[in-house]
């Protein structure tokens, strides 16, 4: 059975930093492609970051995250880490882990995903 759950999600000041982190078992997370999107109140699910496997050697970040966000994986405990700084209120948002196997589309759109993690909220505010 595969599950993603995340963590870190928290209440931050503007120009802030997070850490969230993504914890997947059931796959071996080297073949798959993994990433985050995020929905704020009202608005539609937005691709924010992905990696593919380091066969395919791909990344992509969402023009709002660039030089701000920054996601990486570690192999031993099988977690994806998007390390979050300079924390604007627009960045507030439920924020999903979500992995397909392969993705031709790049990035990959939501509706091809495989699995979903449960979301872990952040919040940008004074």
């Amino acid at each position: 059975q595969v599950q993603l759950v995340e963590s870190g999600g928290d209440l931050v000041q503007p120009g802030g930093s997070l850490r969230l982190q993504c914890a997947v078992s059931g796959l071996a997370l080297d073949y798959y492609t993994i990433g985050w999107f995020r929905q704020a109140p009202g608005k539609e699910r937005e691709g924010v970051s992905f990696t593919s496997s380091p066969l395919h050697g791909r990344t992509y970040y969402t023009d709002s995250v660039k030089g701000r966000f920054t996601i990486s994986r570690e192999k031993s405990n099988n977690t994806v880490y998007p390390q979050m700084s300079s924390l604007k209120a627009a960045d507030t948002a439920v924020y999903y882990c979500t992995t397909i196997r392969y993705s031709q589309a790049w990035p990959p759109p939501s509706s091809g995903m495989d699995y979903w993690g449960q979301g872990t909220p952040v919040t940008v505010s004074s």
